[in-house]
């Protein structure tokens, strides 16, 4: 979750069953969601293909160390359940091991019937992700990402009987490498809010993970009384409205159980500025008095409330934006139609491409152009080519091309079939490419590969020498530059920076595209029979 207030204070289908395969999905997120309807049961029934609001509720629950924390997660959850909502509840490792050793199967039980998401296995215990990766390259951060963080995943599974079907990180403390990891452990949902990368402030792809993160609808309420209730009413009304007029989309709410029941984050009180000292001298946090607790779930429950009067929003878990935002490239063979398309959209600004109802991202783009010109053309055959997954971006800065090159066509071709070869034995833009002796940036190449293609594509012949252009990987202004603003939680040691991995994760914004919504997905599932 992004930055937050330690100080809390007191009142005031067939075709989805298919995509969850692919996924990978665990078995809570197979289950059947209930729709959102108006308490008394009397609206109509919303036809699939009118917009609607997406609402995805979700609990970062990570405090093990208050055990009303315990107590007020079963209450959540029970509620939740009784109202016909499914939340995700994104879990702490060790916060699953506590409730194990702490016999709270009551608890376990209660979460079972919502989605469980993944926080990492300590949360605030030193160092966090963006500290431990904020001195490695890809392939280095993706393997100690995996080597700190997959126990917690092990026991999860083990004590819940599934696998997350998400991730989100502890506080701020976002890393690009923790992308690669994702897909490493087939977990390609990314939950959470910040703002390191963002698209529109919509739901998005990065490096193959759907991304919801920085959304233009974060919209909770506090926890502290009646008048703050009714603003945050006001503000989902103009956030309805607006997704409305857009033809849909999603509304992001996220809280903590523990906020239910302290006033002050359990990792502030330990772990503040950087501080980390051993589990025997860690400190509870202070808790607020049971008064103080019931106007909270008041708050919360009266907010939940107001937003299922409208037929048109529903409740969906981290599974079910996966099926309404679905990767529809994925694995998808081109024609020589599309390729032709794709090719002559390729820009000097190299960003993602959007046809219609599916889009492409950068990387995606270099794939395509470079295995139609790497592979056998025969005479009169109908050229296809497939999409296996989103290639990464380059591992490392490159050469830069301020003036065009020119290279003949042979040597061109040469080349082209040494990027595919590199390609798919590394699943990744390469850093460099070759042309002979002559290094050049990725994106410069992708602007030859897509004139050669239109021609070659057009039926017109190749000229015996090709020019290579300068060009910028545009999409890299999604990404945000380092900034003191980045790592402003309160966990952080002071002054922390990390501009090596922000850069890296500017050379991963050749994996990024919009998410398109397709609303009737959830439609086609509801049709498929529980088995």
């Amino acid at each position: 979750m992004l930055n937050r207030d330690y100080r809390v204070r007191g009142p005031g289908l067939l075709t989805l069953m298919i995509l969850v395969a692919a996924l990978g999905f665990a078995p809570w997120g197979l289950a059947q969601a209930p729709s959102a309807q108006a308490p008394d049961g009397d609206q109509p029934p919303v036809p699939p293909s009118s917009p609607k609001v997406y609402v995805i509720l979700w609990f970062d629950t990570e405090d093990y160390l208050l055990p009303a924390d315990d107590d007020a997660t079963l209450r959540l959850a029970d509620w939740l359940h009784r109202e016909g909502i499914r939340a995700t509840f994104k879990l702490v490792g060790e916060k699953a091991r506590t409730l194990e050793r702490r016999r709270r199967f009551d608890v376990i039980e209660a979460l079972k019937k919502h989605e469980i998401g993944y926080h990492t296995d300590f949360h605030s215990v030193q160092p966090t992700p963006a500290l431990y990766l904020a001195y490695l390259g890809w392939d280095e951060g993706v393997a100690e990402f995996d080597r700190r963080e997959r126990a917690g995943i092990d026991d999860i599974r083990r004590i819940f009987g599934g696998t997350p079907t998400c991730y989100g990180q502890p506080g701020s403390s976002w890393a690009p490498q923790t992308f690669g990891a994702l897909r490493k452990w087939n977990m390609r949902i990314y939950l959470d809010a910040g703002n390191h990368v963002r698209l529109d402030d919509k739901p998005h792809y990065y490096c193959g993970v759907l991304t919801l993160y920085r959304l233009a609808h974060h919209v909770r309420t506090s926890l502290r009384g009646e008048a703050d209730l009714r603003s945050t009413e006001d503000r989902f009304l103009k956030a309805r409205k607006q997704l409305l007029a857009e033809g849909g989309g999603v509304v992001s709410i996220y809280y903590h159980p523990c906020e239910f029941v302290h006033r002050e984050f359990w990792d502030g009180v330990n772990f503040r500025h950087g501080a980390n000292p051993p589990r025997s001298q860690w400190k509870l946090p202070p808790a607020k008095t049971p008064e103080e607790s019931e106007a909270a779930y008041a708050n919360f429950e009266g907010y939940i409330r107001f937003i299922k009067r409208f037929p048109e929003v529903q409740f969906i878990t981290a599974t079910e934006a996966a099926a309404l935002y679905a990767d529809m490239t994925r694995g998808r063979v081109f024609s020589q139609e599309e390729l032709l398309r794709i090719a002559q959209s390729v820009r000097p600004d190299v960003t993602f491409q959007r046809h219609g109802d599916w889009a492409l991202a950068p990387s995606e783009i270099f794939w395509l152009l470079t295995q139609y010109l790497a592979g056998p053309h025969p005479a009169n055959a109908r050229v296809q080519v497939r999409l296996p997954d989103t290639p990464y971006g380059p591992p490392d800065a490159g050469s830069k091309l301020d003036e065009p090159f020119e290279v003949d066509a042979d040597q061109f071709f040469r080349t082209v079939e040494d990027v595919s070869g590199y390609l798919r034995v590394h699943n990744r833009v390469p850093t460099a490419v070759w042309l002979g002796s002559k290094a050049v940036p990725p994106e410069c190449f992708l602007q030859t590969l897509g004139s050669v293609a239109a021609l070659r594509l057009e039926g017109k012949p190749i000229p015996e020498r090709i020019s290579v252009p300068p060009a910028r990987l545009a999409a890299a202004d999604y990404v945000a530059e380092d900034d003191p603003k980045l790592w402003s939680w309160i966990i952080f040691p002071p002054n922390h920076r990390a501009p090596a991995m922000m850069a890296l994760a500017k050379r991963q914004a050749w994996t990024i595209k919009p998410a398109i919504l397709r609303p009737d997905a959830l439609a086609v599932r509801a049709s498929v029979p529980s088995p």
